[in-house]
């Protein structure tokens, strides 16, 4: 009897939700009695300033109903009252340090503040099995320098991590941050992903150099060779159809989704990632191959390539369901309320 096919063939134009879905079920972990808090996913948000504080609740949240058993947020203090308001289910901590607080202080003084920084949230790093960073990070430079310690931080312990938001901004400027980390998904937009070949392919190739002038056709082609060249990281390039990408294969998620473009909908996304790619990857990392079998054929050996397939199906299936309700009315607060309805 022949192999179902792979996702990577069944996508695009002949969708078959029959052949992806009962390996995105096998991946997702049994509800038990028997359970203890944390065995479903421990996930930490790092993002979150003064003007941005919807959009680290969004995340976090969006990974507490799709099933992670706590959700962290690593905001700055002007952001953590706020963001407590929203739900008493984050879990918040006012750490990150905001330059225009520290304007008057020398250059030694705030890198003693930025190394406390590091340190506070080093030591709940092992605790996480998953890290989305960026959404409403902001740009402020000692924000964005303590973020990077963070990302090399996770990486010496073996930490996945989602880069959504302004983290992407930050590792398209400092790619050497994330290339060459299997762990590592990033999550563009459109324009993002063109800022993002620019900075990477642009170099050496004079058509891909301005952004501006990047082609909107043969995104998987393109996409995949992205991907590789920064050395085998995933890609969720989101829009229309998402497509997913690790330098080897392609997959697109086209199943679903919802012509409301409200902000906040890459936020959840990127919570939702960050619950899945623990998932996959506990259930990939079993020696069985006789259990991994429905995954590894119908989707990939990669968890990242899985669990960004599986946070794209869901979001976009909760867009759907919001959007045939609120029509044009639709916010991004009804899509979350849609998390996890059949």
């Amino acid at each position: 009897m022949a192999a179902p096919a792979r996702a990577a063939d069944v996508v695009g134009s002949s969708l078959k939700l029959d052949v992806v879905l009962p390996a995105l079920q096998a991946i997702v972990p049994r509800l038990s009695l028997g359970r203890h808090k944390g065995d479903a996913g421990k996930i930490a948000v790092v993002g979150g300033c003064k003007e941005y504080t919807g959009a680290p609740f969004f995340a976090g949240i969006s990974a507490l109903k799709m099933g992670a058993d706590l959700a962290h947020v690593f905001c700055s203090k002007g952001a953590a009252t706020v963001i407590k308001s929203y739900s008493p289910e984050l879990i918040v901590h006012p750490t990150l340090e905001e330059s225009y607080l520290l304007s008057k202080l020398a250059e030694k003084e705030k890198e003693e503040i930025k190394q406390k920084v590091l340190e506070e949230v080093e030591k709940w790093l092992p605790r996480f099995d998953c890290l989305v960073i960026g959404p409403g990070l902001g740009r402020d430079p000692l924000i964005l320098d303590c973020v990077a310690a963070i990302i090399d931080s996770a990486k010496r312990d073996n930490i996945p991590m989602v880069i959504d938001g302004d983290a992407l901004f930050l590792v398209t400027n400092n790619p050497e941050l994330v290339c060459g980390y299997p762990l590592a998904i990033l999550t563009p937009n459109f324009n993002e992903y063109k800022r993002l070949v620019a900075r990477i392919m642009g170099p050496e190739n004079d058509v891909l150099s301005n952004y501006h002038d990047i082609p909107d056709n043969n995104i998987p082609s393109l996409l995949k060779v992205l991907a590789n060249r920064m050395g085998g990281v995933t890609i969720v390039q989101k829009g229309e159809k998402d497509i997913i990408s690790d330098g080897n294969s392609v997959l697109i998620s086209g199943f679903f989704g919802s012509p409301r473009r409200c902000g906040g909908q890459g936020d959840v996304l990127s919570g939702s990632i960050g619950v899945f790619t623990p998932w996959a990857r506990q259930f990939l990392s079993q020696q069985d191959q006789s259990v991994t079998k429905l995954v590894t054929e119908r989707l990939s050996k990669n968890p990242t390539l899985s669990g960004a397939f599986a946070g794209s199906l869901l979001v976009r299936k909760a867009a759907a369901t919001a959007f045939s309700q609120h029509k044009r009315s639709t916010v991004t607060t009804n899509i979350i309320d849609s998390l996890g309805i059949r």
